[in-house]
């Protein structure tokens, strides 16, 4: 355990661990046993502890509640056949955190001590990471302001919080994907590019009339002619024109994923040829009506690498083929997959050993 900072630690008396049934993980439904705290006031971070995961005491006037000052990350630890614990990107992760907190008028979190948070945590839960296949330990930080005051203003004092929890896959199966050309999710000079809790909240309505419809994402288009593709809902997308892997590049309307981040570098490693560049919906429709589009799939820490089969567009489904076991995609899963828990060689030291 890394001793550099002091962190006031709490254990629980009993572990929930055994009321855990971990051949049935729901995604998001279990926390494990214990949770990082930091405070921020005058100016530093401080009171760093691991206590009992719990609820939390806020005010009603906390000022994250009224004005949304909230940022996360999300990151995954994994087992290897050998028992270590590794964590994947760790410090991508603590930079982006720092990135979504400066746009959105919050204070650095840093990143050694992000670091240190997370491996101390884990320290003491690593029995809940999963060894089951597609499973995981999904770690999420997150920021919010905690002044109690009504007034719109940045937040003075704020909390920096790790939660754990054992996890299955995201998306157990290749999923419908429907094209929102009326909603949007971000805009130039916003904060699309940020982990900020509003982004997702913005996104829930026509996430739901999607479902309504049957679909289980949406694919978001550009705020001013709803022409260009940007994102698939909780995710980064990719395509494969022919023997092309393309994707849209980053900007301050698309998030900077990591997974995607690790996907292209193994494409590039596995021999295929990569684009950053617009892709328009016409594009997309044009290449699936011509057999040049291959494959499309969604890449995020979550999802990890989703396939998408059926894109719904202006009451028409594009059915593609389900490359859950061929394809570009699952070849750079398998790799992506082998080197987060040991069996491949890690030659971009991505991951973080405990």
């Amino acid at each position: 355990m890394i001793d550099t900072l002091d962190i006031n630690i709490e254990t629980v008396e009993r572990s929930r661990i055994s009321d855990v049934d971990f051949d049935d993980i729901k995604f998001g439904k279990i926390c494990s046993d214990h949770m990082f705290i930091a405070d921020y006031k005058d100016g530093s971070w401080n009171n760093f502890r691991i206590s009992p995961y719990g609820n939390l005491r806020i005010s009603p006037a906390n000022l994250a509640l009224h004005y949304g000052q909230s940022v996360f990350e999300g990151l995954k630890a994994y087992k290897s056949e050998e028992g270590d614990v590794l964590i994947f990107r760790p410090y991508d992760n603590a930079q982006r955190l720092n990135i979504s907190a400066h746009r959105m008028c919050m204070p650095p979190f840093p990143e050694d001590i992000f670091i240190q948070a997370i491996t101390n945590l884990l320290e003491l839960d690593k029995q809940w990471i999963p060894s089951n296949p597609d499973c995981a330990l999904y770690i999420r930080p997150f920021m919010f302001a905690s002044d109690e005051y009504i007034g719109i203003k940045p937040s003075d004092t704020y909390k920096f919080l790790v939660i754990t929890s054992p996890v299955g896959p995201y998306y157990p199966e290749p999923i419908k994907v429907y094209v929102e050309t009326k909603y949007t999710r971000s805009v130039q000079g916003g904060v699309g590019f940020a982990k900020a809790a509003g982004n997702y909240g913005a996104a829930l309505y026509p996430a739901k009339l999607a479902q309504d419809k049957g679909y289980r994402q949406l694919i978001w288009t550009d705020a001013v002619e709803h022409k260009y593709i940007e994102e698939s809902g909780t995710m980064n997308i990719m395509f494969v024109f022919g023997d092309t892997l393309v994707t849209p590049p980053v900007s301050d309307t698309i998030l900077d994923g990591i997974t995607r981040r690790s996907v292209l570098q193994l494409a590039k490693d596995l021999g295929v040829k990569v684009e950053e560049r617009p892709v328009s919906i016409n594009e997309m429709i044009d290449g699936y009506e011509k057999g040049i589009l291959k494959e499309i799939f969604g890449v995020g820490t979550a999802a990890t690498i989703a396939p998408i089969t059926v894109v719904g567009y202006q009451d028409e489904d594009y059915i593609l083929p389900d490359f859950t076991t061929a394809g570009v995609s699952q070849k750079i899963a398998k790799t992506l997959e082998g080197i987060k828990t040991g069996k491949i060689e890690d030659v971009h030291d991505w991951v973080y050993k405990l």
